[in-house]
């Protein structure tokens, strides 16, 4: 073999393990960190992170908990958000907005003083929500109603409806003016644009089954369904090409994805966190389990410290999970 020959196939082979290397140090070992003990009764669902006062909003029936993450303290607790299932964060404004399913209504509150403000009538059964930055209005996914509310937290007051052809779920926004929504009874992916207020496009999520969690890769323009019947399914947001199909634990309901770390993390209801690797646009692979709680299902991602939060019930206690490396 002629040296120079030799000299390019070993730079190639050096560039390769370099490539091995920086990705398994992105996706080192994930491990619970850090577990506390919050109390309290009641059922819970979505939970927030906000990344500007280091709090985490967990949703408990009848209330939403604030919680100090540098302390693991309970700051306090939002009243009458009955059958609270999530909250969206508008920093612009100072606000915070619950989707009350009992109530069938969103409730504004002060993000600074955390008092209740107001309360904005929705479709019914309001389930997921988001704060959408192309309309600067938070959306509630109205579970019974098979719509979409869409909320002026600056005025207090509902300002459209948009019609779905399923039951929604989780829903994601890529900050260019669509909207992408998990419909759990048909298995289906709605994209809508928020500029005409009206669905776009359905795309079948095949081999999928009762989707709830989603997030998005804004970058790389992909879409990360769950799947009750244990598998994440990977979408070309672009023209709702299926590009991969992974096993994740069972019972999902929450996914989240890290860019800066290229993960994405799935929490399911039999007590396990499923972490994927995205080596690129394209191509995605198992890269652990961590164990949790049974019932954790819910999640939040700080992408800052590409920390994720998860809450259950142990021995008796509602306590909050934090999974680092």
């Amino acid at each position: 073999m002629r040296f120079g020959v030799w000299t390019k196939m070993m730079t190639i082979a050096v560039a390769a393990l370099a490539t091995v290397g920086v990705y398994a140090q992105q996706h080192a070992t994930f491990h619970i960190t850090r577990t506390v003990n919050l109390g309290g009764d009641g059922s819970w669902d979505y939970l927030r992170f906000d990344p500007d006062g280091n709090r985490l909003f967990i949703t408990r029936s009848t209330r939403v908990m604030v919680v100090d993450l540098a302390s693991g303290k309970l700051i306090t607790e939002i009243p009458d958000t009955a059958g609270v299932h999530g909250v969206a964060l508008v920093r612009d404004l100072q606000r915070g907005v619950t989707s009350n399913g009992k109530a069938n209504t969103a409730s504004i509150f002060d993000l600074s003083s955390l008092k209740p403000l107001s309360n904005v009538p929705t479709g019914e059964k309001p389930d997921a929500i988001l704060w959408e930055p192309f309309t600067k209005t938070v959306l509630t996914m109205n579970g019974m109603a098979n719509s979409i509310t869409e909320l002026d937290v600056a005025t207090a007051k509902a300002v459209g409806a948009i019609a779905l052809p399923g039951r929604p779920e989780t829903a994601v926004a890529d900050a260019r003016g669509k909207v992408y929504v998990n419909l759990e009874d048909k298995a289906q992916i709605a994209e809508v644009d928020m500029a005409a207020h009206s669905v776009l496009r359905i795309w079948d999520l095949t081999g999928c089954t009762e989707p709830t969690g989603l997030a998005i890769d804004v970058e790389n323009e992909r879409l990360f369904s769950g799947c009750h019947n244990g598998v994440l399914v990977v979408v070309d947001a672009r023209f709702g090409k299926l590009i991969q199909t992974l096993p994740i634990g069972q019972g999902v309901d929450a996914v989240a994805f890290d860019p800066e770390i290229h993960t994405i993390f799935t929490s399911n209801k039999d007590g396990t966190i499923s972490v994927i690797g995205q080596v690129d646009a394209n191509t995605y692979r198992n890269m652990e389990t961590v164990q949790t709680l049974p019932g954790a299902k819910t999640m939040a991602l700080d992408p800052a410290r590409h920390v994720v939060y998860t809450v259950a019930n142990q021995e008796g206690q509602f306590v909050l999970l934090e999974v680092g490396r």
